[in-house]
C-alpha cells in the first residue's frame, strides 16, 4: 500500500498519545495527506514499514514515498473509507477500506496501519499492512516486523480465540463468536463470513490439518477492540517462513466477538506427502 490521506487521523491521535509539543504539526500533517510533515511532528525520527516500498526512513525516503504514494493512489481511483481506530495506552490501530479501480476491476482492499509514538525519543513508528491478493492475485511473503514479546497477550475472549486458533479447536473458535458474529480474510468484504453456520464451515477449511499458531508482537486493547500484531509460523502442523500481520477484534453485546479482521498475506502452507 502507499500513503493515505486519512492516516492523518491517526497520527494525529497517537501525536496526543506521545504527549508531544508538536501537536500543530501533527495537525498539519493530519490535512496534508503529507507524510514529510510528521519530520515536523516527530523531529526525533519517523520510520514508515509498508507492504509495497517496504522500510522508508529520512526526508529523501519519505518525499518519494510520498510522491509515488499520489501517483499510485490517483491511476487506481482510490477511495478511503475508516473502519474503525483503537486506542490503546502505546499506540494507535487504525483500519480502512480502500476502493480501487484497476486493470478493468474494481475491488476493495483492507489496510491497516499502526502507529506506535515514542514521547521520549519524540519519533514515531509506522506500520502499514495489507494482503497482495486483491492487487495480484497471489500472496507476497513479509518477513516480521517486531519480534515476539511473551507479556503480549490477551484474556477474555480474544484470548480464548487465540487458544482455540492455536489449537486448531473448530467447536472452540466458533464458540468465541456471537451467534451473528464475522470474520473478514485480509483479501476483502468478498471473503467475509458471518453467522455460526458460515462460520464452522470456515474452521472446517482452516483446521482441516490442525490449527494457526501465531507468535504475539503487541496488544493494543481499548476496552472494545483488540489489535494484536503477530508473526504467523505455523499452519495445519507445517512451519512457515516467519510473516507479519495483524488482527483486530472487536468485542459484541455478550462479550464474544462481534467482528475479527485481519491483515496478512499468509497462505496455508502446502502440505507434505
Amino acid at each position: 500500500m502507499t500513503w493515505l490521506t486519512e492516516f492523518g487521523q491517526v497520527i494525529h491521535e497517537a501525536a496526543h498519545l506521545g504527549r508531544l509539543d508538536t501537536l500543530d504539526a501533527a495537525h498539519a500533517a493530519l490535512h496534508s495527506g503529507d507524510p514529510t510533515q510528521l519530520i515536523k511532528a516527530f523531529p526525533g525520527g519517523v520510520t514508515i514499514e509498508d507492504p509495497r516500498a517496504g522500510h522508508i526512513e529520512g526526508q529523501a525516503a519519505l518525499e518519494d514515498y510520498c510522491r509515488e504514494s499520489r501517483g499510485w493512489l490517483s491511476e487506481r481511483s482510490a477511495r478511503t473509507r475508516a473502519v474503525a481506530v483503537t486506542n490503546g495506552s502505546n499506540r494507535v490501530v487504525g483500519e480502512f477500506d480502500v476502493d480501487m479501480d484497476h486493470d478493468g476491476r474494481s475491488f476493495t482492499l483492507p489496510v491497516a496501519v499502526v502507529v506506535e509514538p515514542d514521547a521520549r525519543g519524540r519519533s514515531v513508528a509506522i506500520r502499514n499492512y495489507h494482503s497482495h491478493w486483491p492487487l495480484l492475485g497471489r500472496h507476497v511473503v513479509r518477513p516480521p516486523l517486531l519480534e515476539p514479546d511473551p507479556y503480549a497477550t490477551a484474556g477474555d475472549i480474544v484470548g480464548e480465540y487465540q487458544a482455540a486458533l492455536a489449537a486448531g479447536d473448530k467447536a472452540r473458535w466458533v464458540a468465541a463468536f456471537e451467534d451473528d458474529g464475522c470474520f473478514r480474510e485480509p483479501a476483502g468484504e468478498e471473503h467475509r463470513f458471518c453467522g455460526t453456520t458460515n462460520l464452522r464451515e470456515l474452521a472446517n477449511s482452516f483446521f482441516a490439518n490442525g490449527g494457526i499458531v501465531l507468535e504475539h508482537c503487541t496488544v493494543t486493547d481499548d476496552g472494545v477492540r483488540v489489535a494484536i500484531e503477530f508473526n504467523a509460523i505455523e499452519w495445519g502442523g507445517v512451519a512457515m517462513p516467519r510473516q507479519a500481520g495483524v488482527a483486530v477484534y472487536e468485542r459484541g453485546r455478550t462479550g464474544r466477538l462481534a467482528n475479527a479482521r485481519v491483515y496478512d498475506d499468509v497462505d496455508p502452507p502446502l502440505q507434505s506427502g
